[in-house]
C-alpha cells in the first residue's frame, strides 16, 4: 500500500506491516539521499500515569539510555555517533519516541540498538542508574522550569484548562516527590506495562531496501514477546467541550515583562473539528502576516510579540494557547483587552487568510517530509493516532476544506467567555 490517491498534494509513500507480537511496522522509501531515519513511539505519555506515579514516561525516557542487556549504559549515544549518525528522544502527554537517522548502511545498528533495550533492558536497570537519572530530572526541572521566567506557565496552564481527574491536569515532567519516590520496581512495572511490541509503531524512512528491512525488523524485533494488553487511561477521558467558565490565576515574580496566556479546550486531534482550529489559530496567531502579530505588534504596538499555538491533544481535548507579551510597565488588563478584540473578531474571516494558513501548511508538511527524521515522526505520529500512517497524504486537503461559516463558528463556540483560562504574570517589585 503506498497511501496515495487522486489529487493529494503529498505522495509519501507508505507501505505497512504487523508483527506476530503486535508491533507495527511503517516503511517509507525516499532513496535520494543515502540516509535512514529510524522512528520508534511507543504509546505511552503523561496522560498513562496514574496519581503518585506523575513524571515517570519523562523518567522512563531517560532511563532508556542508561544501557540494555547488551549495550552498556551511553554506549547507545556512541554507536550511533561512531557510525555518522545523530539520536535522541522525548516525551509528549500522548507518546514517546525514540529516533536516529544515520547513513543507510548502518540501519542494522539502530534497529539492533531499538529491539535490546525494547525487549532485554529490565536485567541492565539498577539502583545506582535510578537514583542517578531522579537527579538528572530533577536538575532539569530546576533548570527549565523553576529558575526560567515563566517556566511552569504549562504546568500551571494545564491545571486550570483539564479538571484534577483528567489525564492532562499533570505536567508531563511531574511532580518531583513522585519522582523521587520512585522504587526500582515500580520502574520495572512501568517498563513491563507499557514498553512492548503491542503499544509500539516503528518507521523507517529514507534509503533502504524494504524486504531486508523487514526482515531485519522481524529478526531483531519478532522474539520480543508480546505484552498484556495496555490497561485504559486513569482518571475520567471524557470532559466537557468547554472549561464552562472563565478562570484565572495570577504569578508575581521573577519576570521581567508583563506576560497573559491564554487557554481554551478545542477538539481533539482526532476529531472532525481539530483543523478549523488548527485554522483559526493559524489566521489568529500564525506568524508575522497574522491578525494578532499585525495588529497588537506592529500597528497598535501594545505588544512586544504574540503568539498562538495549538497543541494537538487527543484525550477529551486539545488545548489552543495564545500569549501576548507586554512592554515594560504594561497593564495585564489592556494586555488582555487587546487579545480578546482580536479573538471576537474572527467572524470576519477572509477568503483570503484562509488561503493563507492553509498555504502556511503546505509549506510546513512539504519542509517536514523533505527531512527523513521529520518524515518518519509524522508518519509515527499518524499510525499511533489514527492507525492510518497515510493520512499524512490527505492533511493539506483536510486544512483547504475548512470553510469560513466553520470558523465563525468555532470562534462562537470555542473562544466565548465561558471558555477561557488566564494566566498572568506580573514582575516582582525591584524587576
Amino acid at each position: 500500500m503506498n497511501g496515495e490517491e487522486e489529487g493529494q498534494l503529498l505522495n509519501v509513500p507508505v507501505e505497512r506491516h504487523r508483527l506476530p507480537n503486535g508491533l507495527r511496522v511503517t516503511l517509507s522509501l525516499d532513496r535520494s539521499v543515502p540516509i535512514v531515519a529510524v522512528n520508534l513511539w511507543y504509546g505511552v505519555g503523561s496522560r498513562n500515569e496514574r496519581s503518585g506515579r506523575t513524571g515517570f514516561a519523562h523518567l522512563f525516557e531517560h532511563m532508556m539510555f542508561q544501557g540494555s542487556a547488551n549495550v552498556p549504559k551511553n554506549r547507545h549515544f556512541e554507536l550511533v555517533e561512531q557510525a555518522g549518525g545523530s539520536l535522541n528522544a522525548s516525551t509528549w502527554f500522548d507518546r514517546t519516541n525514540y529516533y536516529e537517522t544515520l547513513p543507510s548502511h548502518h540501519l542494522e545498528l539502530a534497529l539492533w540498538l531499538e529491539s535490546d533495550r525494547m525487549g532485554w533492558m529490565l536485567p541492565a536497570m539498577t539502583q545506582e542508574k535510578l537514583e542517578n537519572q531522579q537527579g538528572v530530572v530533577k536538575n532539569e526541572r530546576k533548570e527549565r522550569y523553576d529558575n526560567q521566567p515563566y517556566g511552569d506557565w504549562d504546568e500551571r496552564m494545564q491545571a486550570l484548562v483539564f479538571p484534577p481527574d483528567h489525564p492532562y491536569h499533570h505536567s508531563v515532567i511531574g511532580s518531583m516527590e513522585d519522582i523521587g519516590a520512585a522504587t526500582l520496581e515500580d520502574v520495572a512495572e512501568f517498563f513491563r506495562t507499557f514498553y512492548v511490541p503491542n503499544n509500539a509503531v516503528l518507521t523507517l524512512a529514507g534509503d533502504f531496501d524494504p524486504d531486508d528491512a523487514l526482515g531485519l525488523i522481524e529478526t531483531y524485533f519478532g522474539e520480543i514477546p508480546e505484552g498484556a494488553p495496555i490497561p485504559p487511561l486513569p482518571g475520567n477521558e471524557e470532559i466537557p467541550p468547554v472549561i464552562g467558565e472563565m478562570v484565572a490565576e495570577e504569578v508575581i515574580g521573577n519576570v521581567p515583562l508583563p506576560r497573559v496566556y491564554l487557554g481554551a479546550r478545542v477538539p481533539p486531534l482526532t476529531d472532525e473539528g481539530f483543523h478549523t482550529a488548527d485554522v483559526a489559530a493559524t489566521v489568529l496567531g500564525g506568524g508575522k502576516a497574522s491578525r494578532l502579530y499585525r495588529s497588537l505588534v506592529r500597528e497598535k504596538r501594545v505588544a512586544k510579540d504574540v503568539l498562538a499555538y495549538l497543541f494537538p491533544l487527543q484525550t477529551g481535548a486539545s488545548l489552543l494557547l495564545f500569549w501576548i507579551t507586554g512592554y515594560p510597565g504594561a497593564d495585564p488588563d489592556t494586555l488582555r483587552g487587546a487579545l480578546l478584540g482580536e479573538l471576537e473578531g474572527l467572524g470576519s474571516v477572509t477568503d483570503g487568510e484562509l488561503n493563507r494558513a492553509a498555504a502556511l501548511t503546505e509549506t510546513h508538511l512539504i519542509r517536514s517530509i523533505q527531512q527523513v527524521g521529520t518524515r518518519a515522526d509524522l508518519l509515527s505520529m499518524f499510525d499511533q493516532t489514527f492507525d492510518d500512517p497515510g493520512r499524512l497524504n490527505s492533511e493539506v486537503e483536510r486544512v483547504r476544506a475548512v470553510t469560513k461559516a466553520q470558523v465563525r463558528k468555532f470562534g462562537q463556540e470555542f473562544l466565548g467567555s465561558e471558555n477561557r483560562a488566564f494566566l498572568t504574570y506580573v514582575p516582582g517589585e525591584g524587576q
